[in-house]
């Protein structure tokens, strides 16, 4: 009888979290494109917008063209080769031959107690002289309102500090199952409007690929000073900046930026996991939660499903409700990120997959063997 309860206690549990998740899918959603407006300026501030590079020969050139064909007109790239060992750095060069908007410069050494990549954003920093910084990655590639965009959304929101979800490709099938584990807090966990109702820092959120922030503000915070040495910097930047009592937002920009992050399922491992543990403050008792809970209502569904089929379970109709939520909640996700509709059955490895990852990434992390990334050992 006391089994019996617990049971009847957890699987109605289930459906009330995975209500929760549908609901907050919408609301996100609805909440991001109430607060995007479409790019209209096509002067004003001067926009820098810096890009940091190594070993990028495959995506550079795609970028920086892209970025070169701007409606925006009031905007210069500042890109830095941070000791690429393959062709980046020539490719870098003769496109800025060609073209005066471009400026490119060599990364110094990295220093022990920074990490790459915000070591050289930090020092591109120091050579824009715009209004306005927008840091996006040397994968991305962008419309040609990208930089209107930043502007116009700044200054509509009145904000100091924007950042938000790209357009993602994926196009295998480890992608697919891996990519999509960023989407989980501001997804359907975390409710994105608490951002402009309570001050605290950790309903901030921000992906590295697109951060627009006003140059003052940057300057005034210390640029990544504060977390020169985290893997998942771009977070830390928008609690930081949310906590020194500026004001951020998270939009959606997946009409304006384009990007294939990974190729593959090992380099999605390693270029997401090594943030996991990172972003969880590197506390092993909040992992440990947060792998339990993962265990428990991501994960433990979908085999619970298929031995209540089996065994003609008393909970099967609780079950069906869960995968049914679970997969339109996953359905509107994509839908909203311009995803193909079809990605969302696969939800089940998705969750499988997001449990390995967080266990992977505190091993790499304590046994300090650390994540290889562009050549790098980060930890």
């Amino acid at each position: 009888m006391a089994l019996y309860f617990i049971a009847t206690v957890y699987y109605y549990g289930m459906i009330a979290v995975s209500v929760y998740f549908f609901i907050m899918a919408v609301v996100n959603i609805l909440e991001m494109r109430k607060k995007t407006v479409p790019p209209g300026l096509k002067t004003g501030p001067l926009v820098s917008v810096l890009i940091p590079c190594r070993d990028e020969e495959e995506n550079i050139e795609r970028c920086l063209a892209s970025l070169l064909d701007q409606s925006y007109e009031t905007y210069e790239i500042l890109v830095i080769d941070d000791n690429s060992t393959d062709n980046t750095l020539s490719i870098i060069n003769r496109m800025a031959k060609k073209n005066q908007r471009l400026r490119v410069y060599r990364g110094k050494p990295l220093p022990p107690d920074w990490y790459g990549k915000p070591f050289a954003l930090q020092q591109l920093s120091a050579y824009a002289r715009g209004d306005i910084i927008l840091c996006t990655d040397a994968d991305t590639v962008h419309a040609p309102t990208s930089v209107s965009w930043a502007v116009t959304n700044l200054e509509t929101n009145r904000c100091d500090f924007i950042s938000g979800y790209v357009g993602q490709i994926l196009k295998s099938l480890g992608e697919r199952i891996t990519v999509p584990v960023m989407f989980f807090l501001t997804g359907f966990i975390i409710p994105t409007f608490l951002n402009s109702l309570v001050k605290s820092g950790y309903f901030s959120a921000a992906v590295g690929q697109y951060i627009v922030i006003k140059k003052e503000v940057f300057t005034n915070i210390g640029g990544f000073t504060a977390f020169k040495k985290k893997t998942s910097e771009d977070v830390y930047m928008a609690r930081h900046v949310k906590q020194q009592g500026y004001k951020t937002e998270f939009l959606d920009i997946t009409g304006q930026v384009q990007c294939r992050m990974y190729r593959g399922y090992y380099s999605g491992l390693e270029g997401i996991g090594k943030n996991i543990y990172d972003f969880l403050g590197k506390k092993p008792a909040i992992l440990i939660g947060i792998a339990l809970l993962i265990f428990l209502f991501f994960a433990l569904p979908f085999p619970l499903l298929i031995w209540g089929i089996l065994f003609n379970s008393p909970f099967l109709s609780h079950l069906i409700a869960v995968h049914l939520l679970f997969t339109l909640t996953w359905l509107v996700l994509f839908i909203g990120r311009s995803i193909p509709w079809y990605n969302c059955l696969l939800w089940p490895a998705m969750y499988f997959n997001l449990l390995f990852m967080v266990l992977w990434s505190f091993y790499r992390t304590v046994s300090h063997k650390g994540f290889f990334w562009k050549g790098r050992v980060v930890n």
